[in-house]
C-alpha cells in the first residue's frame, strides 16, 4: 500500500535515516494527483468508518487517479478506503516541506542531501508538481491550500538557491493573480507563497541574499506597485471589509504580511527596488485606510507596520561600519513618510482612529474576571502611533536648515500629540495628577522599554537640533532668551532634563534598571544616554534649575501645617506669571507626599509665637517597590557590593498629637537604626551625611519658615546619586570582564557628571 510506504518514508525522514531506494521510487510516492477535485467531501469525514462489503461502494469515486504505467502509483489507487485522498495529499505536502528543510540544514550528510536534491529535481521536471501545487491554491479547501502554498514556496526557494533559477510556473501564476485583482484569482494564496519565499531567503545564513532577492523581486517589481495602488486606493471600498473573516480582509492582511517582509528585505539590497519603497513613498494610502471604518485588526497591523518603517535603519558594512549606499534612498523615503504623517502640521487623522475599541483577549473576546470591563485605549497602538509621529518629527527637523521653517509646525504637532495622549491615556489608580507636559512621555511608554528610549532619543535629537539652529541664528543668548527657550521646551513636553528626571522618578531612582537597559541589546538606551550626558555637561545649570522645580512643584512641603498652607507663589522658584510655568498645570491643593526614594530623610521646622515645631523623617524600603521596578539582575552579588549597598530602611510610624492652637497636627517619626551623634543640617541644600556610622545615602534638610521656603536639592541629589551608583556598577563589572562592551567613554561622561555634582555641593 502506498500509504504505508509514505508513512515509512515520513518516519525515515523525521529520524534522519538515509533513503535506501532509488530517487524515482520516492518521487513517485510524492507525486500529487489532482485530476479530480480533492476537496473536503463527505468521504473524508467518514474516513474512519469500515469499508462496505466487497471493498467498493460510496468511496470509490474519491480514489486518486494516477498514471497506469507506474506500479507504485497503481497501488495508491488500491489503498484502503479508511484513508481519503485529502489525507494522503496532506502527508505528501508535509513530506516535501520536511525534506526541503532537511536538505538546507548544515548538519545533514552530503550524500543524504544529494539524494533529496535528486528527488526534488524529479518532482519539478518530470512530475510537474509545481503546476499541481498551483492548482490546489484557492478558497475551496483552506487547509489544503495553505499546505500547498507552503510546499510550493519551499520548492521555489530550493530552485533559487540550488539552480539560481526562478520557477516559471510559479512566476506566471503570481503575475496573473496580481494583475487580475480584483477578479476571482487566489490573491491571498499568491501573497502567502511570496511572503514565505522571502522569509526563507532572509533566514538563510549562507545564501548571497542580494542576488537572490533581486532575481526574485525584479520581475514582480512593477506589478507589486500596481497591486499596492489597486488594493489600497483604486479598488478600496470599506464595505468589502465589514467582516474580519471576509475574503477581502484576508487578502489585505496577507498583503500587510508581504509588506512587512519587503521592508525587512531592503537592508540586503544595495539599492532597494520600487516595491520595497512604495510603503514609504505612498504612505498616505495607508493613513487614509486606517482612518476608515475597517476591522480593527487591519488598522492595528498597519499601524504596527508604520512603526517598523520609522524604526528601520540602513545596513552597515561589516568591515568598516559605514552606512551603505542604501542610506540615500532611505533618507528620501523617510522624508516622504514624515511629510505624509505630519500633513503640513496637522495630525487630525490621529483622532479618527478608534483606539477605544475592545482589545482582543487570549482565548476570548471578553476581559478576564477582575479586569476593567470598559477596556480603555489599546496601549500598544497608542505607543505605536505616538512613536510614528515622534520619529516623523525627528526626520523632518533633522533635514531642515532653518529654525523658522520648522519651529511653528513642530510646536503645533507637539501640542496636538499632547492632547491626543491626554484624551486616550487612562490614569492609573491612586496616581498623582499630571502637572507637567514632559511627564506624558514616561507615562505613555513606561511599559515598553525599546519604544520609550526611541521616543526619548527622538525628542532629545529634536531639542539638540533646535538649540543648534537657535544659536547659529542668534549667536550668544542672553538670560531672557534662555528662559524663553526653556519655557518653550517645557510647554511642548520635550525638555530633555524633565523627561530624564520623570523617568528616574518612575523607576524610583534604581540604578540597576539603567544598568539593565545598558546591557540589553533590545533598546537604544546606550545611544540616548551618551547623547544626554554630553548635553548634561553643557547644561548643568539648566539641569539644576529643573531639579529645583521638581522639588517645589511636586509639593514636597505643601501643607506641613494644615491650618496655614503656604501660598502658591511661595511654593514656586519663580512666580506663576513667569514663562517658566507655562507647562506646569496647577497642582492639587491636597498635600502631595514627597516622592518616595530610598535613603532620603527630610527635616522640616517652622518658627512662630504660637506654633510648635514639627519634624518629618521619611524613609522608604527598596523591597516595597512594585515588582516591575525590581532589578532584573542582582548586581550587588559582585565584589564590593557589601560596601556599596544601601541596606534596609525601616517603616514610617505615624501618630497624632494635639496642637496648642489647632485641632490637631501631624507629627511623623521613625525608629530607624542609625548612629549619628550630630545631625548635619543645611538650610539651603541637601547634603549626604558623611559622619562615621551614618547611612551613606541619607540626606537632611531644614526649612526655616513656611513664609520663606528655600528650594531644596532633593531631586538633584537623588538623580546624581543614581548616576553615581550606575558608574560604580559599570566599573565593577568592567573590572571583572563582565560588561558586554567597552564602556570607557560612558564612564568618562558619568565621571564628569559626578565632578559637577560635587562642585555644586561644595559651593
Amino acid at each position: 500500500m502506498k500509504i504505508s510506504l509514505l508513512q515509512q518514508m515520513y518516519k525515515d525522514v523525521l529520524a534522519g535515516i538515509p533513503l535506501a531506494k532509488e530517487s524515482h521510487h520516492y518521487s513517485s510516492l510524492l507525486t500529487l494527483s489532482v485530476e479530480q477535485p480533492p476537496g473536503g467531501d463527505e468521504s473524508c469525514h467518514q474516513r474512519h468508518l469500515p469499508p462496505p462489503a466487497g471493498g467498493t461502494g460510496g468511496h470509490e469515486d474519491t480514489d486518486v487517479v494516477v498514471p497506469a504505467a507506474d506500479d507504485l502509483s497503481n497501488s495508491f489507487a488500491n489503498m484502503s478506503s479508511s484513508f481519503c485522498p485529502r489525507e494522503v495529499m496532506l502527508l505528501q505536502l508535509t513530506l516535501i516541506r520536511m525534506m526541503v528543510a532537511k536538505a538546507e540544514s548544515q548538519q545533514m550528510e552530503s550524500s543524504m542531501r544529494q539524494k533529496y536534491c535528486e528527488i526534488f529535481v524529479l518532482l519539478l521536471k518530470e512530475a510537474k508538481n509545481d503546476s499541481k501545487l498551483v492548482s490546489l491554491l484557492g478558497p475551496h479547501d483552506r487547509l489544503l491550500s495553505h499546505m500547498a502554498s507552503q510546499s510550493l514556496a519551499s520548492l521555489v526557494y530550493f530552485q533559487l538557491k540550488e539552480e539560481n533559477a526562478l520557477n516559471v510556473t510559479w512566476l506566471s501564476f503570481t503575475l496573473n493573480a496580481l494583475l487580475g485583482f480584483p477578479g476571482n484569482t487566489p490573491v491571498a494564496d499568491c501573497l502567502w507563497t511570496l511572503t514565505t519565499i522571502i522569509k526563507e531567503i532572509l533566514k538563510d545564513a549562507v545564501l548571497p541574499k542580494a542576488g537572490v532577492l533581486k532575481k526574485l523581486l525584479a520581475p514582480l517589481d512593477a506589478v507589486l506597485e500596481g497591486f499596492y495602488n489597486a488594493i489600497l486606493f483604486h479598488h478600496f471600498d470599506s464595505h468589502y471589509y465589514t467582516s474580519p473573516y471576509s475574503e477581502a480582509t484576508t487578502n489585505l492582511i496577507s498583503f500587510i504580511d508581504l509588506l512587512e517582509v519587503l521592508l525587512a528585505s531592503r537592508t540586503d539590497l544595495e539599492l532597494p527596488l520600487r516595491c520595497q519603497r512604495m510603503l514609504f513613498l505612498k504612505v498616505s494610502y495607508v493613513l487614509n485606510l486606517i482612518s476608515s471604518s475597517i476591522p480593527y485588526v487591519i488598522q492595528k497591523k498597519f499601524i504596527l507596520l508604520l512603526k517598523k518603517c520609522v524604526l528601520h535603519k540602513p545596513r552597515e558594512d561589516a568591515g568598516s561600519g559605514s552606512v551603505s549606499l542604501q542610506g540615500l534612498p532611505l533618507c528620501e523615503d523617510m522624508l516622504a513618510l514624515s511629510n505624509a504623517v505630519l500633513q503640513l502640521g496637522s495630525l487630525t487623522w490621529l483622532n479618527q482612529i478608534p483606539l477605544d475599541e475592545k482589545s482582543s483577549y487570549f482565548g476570548s473576546s471578553e476581559p478576564a474576571p477582575g479586569d476593567d470591563p470598559q477596556g480603555g485605549s489599546d496601549q500598544t497602538v497608542l505607543r505605536a502611533l505616538s512613536l510614528v509621529v515622534l520619529k516623523a518629527l525627528e526626520f523632518k527637523i533633522h533635514n531642515s536648515a532653518a529654525e523658522a521653517e520648522i519651529q511653528g509646525g513642530f510646536e503645533s504637532s507637539m501640542s496636538q500629540l499632547l492632547m491626543f495622549w491626554r484624551s486616550h491615556l487612562k490614569p492609573f489608580p491612586q496616581s498623582h495628577p499630571i502637572v507637567h507636559h514632559c511627564e506624558w512621555l514616561s507615562l505613555v511608554f513606561i511599559e515598553q522599554d525599546d519604544d520609550m528610549w526611541e521616543a526619548a532619543k527622538a525628542l532629545l535629537l529634536i531639542y539638540l537640533k533646535l538649540d543648534r539652529l537657535r544659536r547659529d541664528a542668534a549667536g550668544n543668548l542672553n538670560s531672557k532668551e534662555e528662559d524663553c527657550w526653556s519655557s518653550l521646551s517645557h510647554a511642548g513636553g520635550y525638555n530633555p532634563h524633565c523627561i530624564f528626571l520623570f523617568f528616574l522618578e518612575k523607576i524610583a531612582f534604581d540604578s540597576s534598571v539603567l544598568l539593565d537597559f545598558l546591557i540589553s541589546s533590545e533598546t537604544c538606551f546606550l545611544e540616548y544616554l551618551v547623547r544626554y550626558l554630553k548635553l548634561l555637561g553643557r547644561e548643568w545649570h539648566q539641569f539644576g534649575a529643573v531639579c529645583g522645580r521638581f522639588d517645589t512643584e511636586h509639593g514636597a512641603f505643601q501643607s506641613v501645617s494644615p491650618a496655614k498652607p503656604p501660598h502658591r507663589a511661595e511654593q514656586r522658584c519663580v512666580t506663576a506669571e513667569s514663562p517658566q510655568d507655562a507647562a506646569w498645570e496647577p497642582a492639587p491643593q491636597t498635600p502631595v507626599p514627597l516622592a518616595s526614594s530610598p535613603d532620603c530623610r527630610v527635616f522640616t521646622a517652622e518658627r512662630g509665637d504660637n506654633e510648635a515645631e514639627s519634624d518629618s523623617l521619611i524613609s522608604a524600603d527598596n523591597a516595597a517597590l512594585p515588582g516591575s521596578l525590581q532589578s532584573l539582575v542582582d548586581y550587588d552579588s559582585s565584589e564590593e557590593s557589601d560596601l556599596e549597598s544601601d541596606g534596609k530602611e525601616c517603616l514610617v510610624n505615624t501618630e497624632q498629637v494635639p496642637s496648642d492652637n489647632e485641632g490637631e497636627r501631624r507629627k511623623r517619626g521613625t525608629g530607624c537604626s542609625y548612629s549619628a551623634d550630630n545631625w548635619k543640617i543645611c538650610a539651603s541644600e541637601v547634603l549626604p551625611l558623611k559622619q562615621e556610622g551614618s547611612h551613606p545615602s541619607s540626606c537632611w534638610t531644614r526649612v526655616t519658615s513656611l513664609d520663606n521656603i528655600i528650594p531644596l536639592r532633593i531631586m538633584l541629589y537623588k538623580s546624581t546619586k543614581c548616576l553615581e551608583e550606575l558608574q560604580q556598577a559599570i566599573s565593577r563589572l568592567q573590572r571583572r570582564n563582565l560588561f558586554p562592551y567597552n564602556p570607557t567613554a560612558l564612564l568618562k561622561l558619568l565621571s564628569h557628571v559626578e565632578k559637577m555634582s560635587k562642585n555644586m555641593n561644595s559651593q
